[in-house]
């Protein structure tokens, strides 16, 4: 339907326009009601126009390589969304659903050259909203372009803490105790075979002070190691724990379209029973 000016003027990009422009423009553009859960437009088709949220709710969305549903923008009030599409003239790269009941302002590509022409500042609000979907995407870009959890610890980690690690790992392979095993008998061997010349005689004297201080200084560094992989068993949890939301929210979202489609099957069977009933009498 035609558009009113007063509703181009409650629009925070129209609203420093004056009287005349306002006019102009209301008589170029219209004015869309959509219904909640209703599609504005969908991935792949011609973005011949673009649309400026007055009010209702609207979810942007799109699909990544792993055919996951992803919301990229949830435009408020005087916002554009299908603009930079219909910019570029080329087909949407994302759907537009309506989440609730909802009017837009529908704008095409001469529509908006008009108001550039009229009102050159104009362009200058259409780039901040342009660039707050860009941010948006950025950041959206960041939270799912995850890395491994090892390689997030590792990069971060100090030289001590590699250190404490290679302690650990030496610590608890069969190479140490074979060649720890090995000293020992050595060691006993020879100060026995020594008798009054030996360093260390029966009962070994200094080697239970050099097991006492092994025992001393690896266990805290055992403990180090431990503790890093407590981080690392934290960070997989926590990387877990959104991976499992994610799934719940996909559930959820499949239940609630199964929902529609069993009530929008409901309306048709209801109105095939009227059809028929009409056609019988």
């Amino acid at each position: 339907m035609p558009c009113d000016a007063k509703i181009l003027r409650q629009v925070p990009l129209f609203a420093t326009m004056d009287e005349d422009e306002l006019e102009i423009l209301a008589a170029q553009v219209e004015v869309k009601s959509f219904a909640a859960r209703q599609r504005i437009y969908k991935i792949g088709t011609p973005a011949d126009r673009a649309y400026v949220m007055v009010s209702g709710a609207v979810r942007v969305t799109t699909i990544d390589e792993d055919k996951q549903e992803v919301v990229v923008d949830q435009p408020g009030h005087g916002e554009f969304f299908g603009f930079a599409s219909m910019l570029e003239q080329t087909n949407h790269q994302t759907e537009a659903t309506a989440t609730e009941d909802t009017v837009c302002i529908e704008v095409d590509h001469g529509d908006i050259l008009a108001l550039i022409q009229r009102k050159p500042h104009a362009a200058m609000d259409m780039l901040k909203v342009l660039g707050r979907q860009y941010h948006a995407a950025q950041q959206l870009i960041r939270l799912r372009a995850m890395r491994h959890p090892n390689d997030i610890v590792e990069e971060h980690a100090t030289f001590a803490e590699r250190l404490a690690d290679s302690v650990a790992s030496f610590g608890g392979s069969w190479t140490f105790i074979i060649i720890f095993l090995t000293f020992m008998v050595m060691y006993s061997g020879v100060n026995v075979v020594l008798r009054s010349r030996a360093w260390d005689p029966y009962p070994f004297i200094l080697l239970n002070l050099f097991l006492s201080a092994l025992a001393a200084i690896q266990a805290p560094v055992i403990m180090m190691s431990q503790n890093r992989q407590d981080k690392k068993d934290r960070l997989r949890g926590e990387l877990d724990y959104d991976v499992n939301r994610r799934a719940h929210s996909e559930i959820q979202g499949l239940a609630a379209k199964l929902n529609v489609v069993g009530e929008r099957l409901g309306d048709i069977e209801e109105l095939l029973r009227t059809s028929a009933s009409r056609t019988s009498s």
